[in-house]
């Protein structure tokens, strides 16, 4: 076996994924599968600015547990990634300094340990939503797969697919025959001989973490910065103080920084009421302009959605909350509007009951519902024919879905633009020997069950 690392820095915390694959057969569509995975103590590595040492010693924990997955003959072979996303391109905009020195101290950690580093750097966008969906297919063997017989298959089903939603960024990316109107979300991928023209737009600040952290500033300008100000979208009976510091931090609320020192402290009280809670959401999309012949919103260009479609990340977190903890199927629009509503309705200690464990993230979830409506709907134009066809999932099998996987196979180059060449070897002539002998022993079973019957039938006469 060979293995790969890939640590996944998101905006609000890092997860580390250790893949194998049989080495023979490295270049074979869906063989690399999740062995090992950790979640990193604490937030992302861009919260530690202020400390970049911190975001290095932050990694050991889960390092030291990729010593004990990988076998310690393999770990001088093994690639090592780090790739950073929506959060470090947050502070790459506010403090490239800052960002620099984080991944510095990053960079001196990984350099620590025996395996093979590579490199870590901050993504683009684009680069992520292209990567979840090269996994996603790669996955589910939609590009090219093994026939029994050893022989290369193209298979006849269609690509999907991928909607990502992390905590600063949200991502959808589709194969299209149509055509893209904007260059910038246009990639030409040729895998396994097949070409694929993919439309993908990453946007920035529509993430769940930095959602809410509009939806409080929009909250707060329209209540004029009072003391008490009532959340629609927070449970009755759920009330908080906040620092605007903790709102007003970050490059996707520092527009609307009011003049008021930022250690002032406003005190939000939910209200529970879900058509105002929508009415605050859809202010944090631009659905007006447009230049090209159809948009999805803030101007961005978006040709119809097609065939089907994985969403994952807190896309699927947020529907796994409505059907397991609120008992609610979401297969239409309708049901997640409903559902959204009933979140919004119920008050604190209802939701408390129902979630004890989810506790930091239960006020949320009237929101962040109401938002994955909107987005879906009114942003991506999802119907009642096209929503049925968005699967909400966080794995295939036993590997989770991500941009991580699909990072590693393109940089250890495991996936060929080419199209891999039938194996005509012994291991194919075996299989026809094989099934020679097998068809030659059933015809002469048979002609021997046929003549003991003839011969027991004469025998009885």
């Amino acid at each position: 076996l060979q293995y790969g690392i890939v640590l996944d820095a998101g905006s609000s915390h890092t997860a580390m994924f250790v893949y194998k694959w049989p080495a023979d057969k490295e270049n074979d569509t869906g063989v690399v599968s999740e062995h090992g995975m950790c979640d990193v103590e604490g937030p992302g590595i861009s919260s530690y600015s202020l400390n970049p040492l911190a975001a290095g010693t932050s990694l050991e924990h889960c390092l030291n547990q990729a010593l004990r997955d990988v076998p310690k003959e393999k770990q001088v072979g093994t690639p090592l990634y780090l790739g950073a996303t929506a959060g470090m391109r947050l502070l790459n905009i506010a403090d490239p300094q800052a960002s620099d020195a984080v991944l510095r101290a990053v960079v001196s950690t990984l350099k620590m340990y025996p395996f093979d580093f590579r490199g870590a750097k901050i993504l683009s966008g684009e680069e992520e939503g292209v990567f979840g969906w090269v996994t996603a297919n790669y996955l589910l063997e939609n590009f090219i797969k093994r026939g029994w017989l050893g022989e290369w298959i193209q298979p006849q089903k269609k690509t999907l697919g991928a909607m990502d939603f992390g905590g600063a960024s949200t991502q959808i990316t589709f194969e299209t025959r149509d055509t893209i109107e904007n260059p910038r979300n246009e990639v030409m991928l040729k895998l396994y001989g097949q070409a694929y023209k993919v439309y993908t737009h990453s946007f920035l600040c529509y993430g769940r973490d930095q959602v809410l952290k509009r939806l409080l500033s929009k909250l707060l300008q329209a209540e004029s910065y009072q003391e008490i100000v009532s959340h629609p979208c927070w449970p009755m009976g759920y009330n908080k103080s906040l620092l605007l510091s903790s709102i007003y931090d970050s490059p996707c609320t520092e527009k609307e920084r009011p003049s008021l020192a930022l250690n002032t402290t406003i005190t939000l009280v939910g209200t529970g009421n879900g058509n105002l809670c929508t009415l605050h959401v859809s202010k944090l999309f631009n659905f007006t302009n447009c230049s090209f012949s159809h948009c999805s919103f803030d101007g961005v260009f978006q040709p119809k959605v097609s065939g089907n479609f994985i969403a994952f990340s807190a896309f699927f977190y947020t529907v796994d909350f409505i059907q397991t903890v609120m008992g609610r199927p979401v297969h239409l629009p309708r049901d997640l509007k409903d559902a959204a509503e009933t979140i919004c309705a119920t008050s604190w200690s209802e939701l408390l009951q129902k979630a004890p464990k989810l506790e930091k993230r239960l006020p949320d979830y009237c929101a962040v519902s109401t938002f994955v409506y909107l987005l879906t709907t009114k942003g991506y134009s999802f119907n009642n024919y096209s929503f049925p066809n968005i699967a909400f999932q966080k794995k295939v099998g036993e590997t989770s879905i991500g941009w991580a996987l699909g990072y590693m196979l393109n940089l250890t180059n495991m996936i060929p633009a080419e199209k891999p060449s039938s194996h005509k070897s012994m291991l194919y002539n075996y299989w026809v020997i094989l099934i020679l002998l097998f068809v030659v022993t059933t015809l002469t079973s048979l002609l021997t069950a046929i003549c003991l019957l003839r011969h027991n039938k004469s025998s009885t006469i």
